[in-house]
């Protein structure tokens, strides 16, 4: 089971219910270690930057 971070569900006039699932609670965290790790982007090869940190951020997440 997948938690949500910032679900929403709304009530419509029109009697819809409207939801929107957020982001995870994984992909949050993940954000979350993304300014530490940048303040480090020495660290990252030149050319595949983006991809280490994105990769260093998740296992944070998942720590």
């Amino acid at each position: 089971m997948t938690i949500s971070a910032f679900p929403v569900l709304e009530r419509g006039g029109s009697g819809l219910e409207l939801t929107d699932s957020g982001m995870t609670l994984r992909d949050y965290f993940a954000a979350q270690a993304i300014g530490p790790l940048l303040q480090q982007i020495e660290t990252y090869p030149d050319e595949n930057w983006r991809t280490g940190i994105a990769i260093d951020a998740y296992a944070m997440a998942d720590a």
